[in-house]
């Protein structure tokens, strides 16, 4: 199994999640171009993607939805709330979708994806787990606050993307207006780097090797803010030896590969060098 993030932030987001057989992407923020270049660095064809799928209906997330699948033809997945909320756009109105169940896994080729509920102000917003054999990534890159169902969903992965959006104190020390800072450090906003800290240091287990910030804010954060509170977290649970990874909005994370001898090495992709 491989994992990238091709791009994270609240301009785009992307991820590509590939085996030798089936390559899928999990959300499509990006325009067209930029996920085929984004791609090509990793010797993917964008003709290759099998599948969209769709963690809520934000349009940093879905930007280039409608262009995907008009000219490449890829599979989209979603649950009912997102493609309901997104029956206003006459081009996404028109789309062909596959209609998964929220708690309800399914098999795109030789991947298996469990969509679960998490917590954000969008109409079903979810974060997903994708399987191939014992190989589980965890991904949830818009959340508000971990509940029982997220950590037991993460607990058993050996690769986790986790939002770590924010710093508190320079959260609550921007121009931006008052109520805009209470909605992204609400319950259905978006997870500090304290909080998404507390979660993986919680949820780690001895499988766990590999863990990507993703959708860190350029106003409210500090890349070196996320990756340290990440690391201590890491270092007080006695798990110092997973490996903390930045993502970018501009750029391609490090590419994380499984193989069949239970190998773990993640190598830089287009500049995303790791963070330890």
């Amino acid at each position: 199994m491989k994992v990238c993030v091709l791009a994270s932030g609240s301009s785009g987001n992307c991820i590509y999640v590939g085996s030798d057989s089936t390559q899928i992407l999990i959300d499509a923020g990006l325009s067209g171009r930029a996920t085929r270049l984004r791609l090509e660095q990793l010797g993917v064809d964008l003709a290759a993607i099998q599948a969209i799928c769709l963690t809520h209906e934000h349009c940093d997330h879905v930007a280039g939805l409608s262009t995907l699948h008009t000219r490449h033809g890829m599979a989209l997945y979603a649950n009912a709330g997102t493609i309901e909320a997104m029956q206003a756009d006459k081009k996404k109105r028109a789309l062909r979708w596959q209609v998964f169940t929220t708690g309800a896994r399914f098999a795109i080729g030789d991947l298996i994806l469990e969509p679960f509920a998490v917590s954000h102000d969008a109409y079903e917003p979810v974060g997903f787990v994708v399987q191939r054999g014992p190989v589980r990534v965890g991904i949830v890159t818009d959340i508000g606050m971990s509940t029982h169902l997220v950590r037991e969903r993460l607990k058993p992965c050996q690769a986790l993307v986790i939002e770590s959006n924010h710093d508190e104190h320079l959260l609550s020390n921007t121009r931006r207006p008052w109520s805009l800072k209470q909605r992204i450090a609400g319950r259905q906003g978006h997870l500090s780097n304290k909080h998404a800290a507390d979660l993986v240091a919680e949820v780690s287990g001895p499988g766990l090797q590999q863990v990507f910030l993703a959708h860190l804010s350029s106003e409210c954060n500090r890349p070196e803010l996320a990756l340290q509170t990440m690391q201590t977290a890491l270092q007080q649970r006695g798990q110092a030896h997973i490996q903390v990874h930045l993502t970018f909005p501009d750029r391609n994370s490090a590419l994380w590969k499984y193989d069949q001898s239970g190998r773990q090495p993640c190598s830089p992709a287009n500049g995303g060098a790791p963070g330890q």
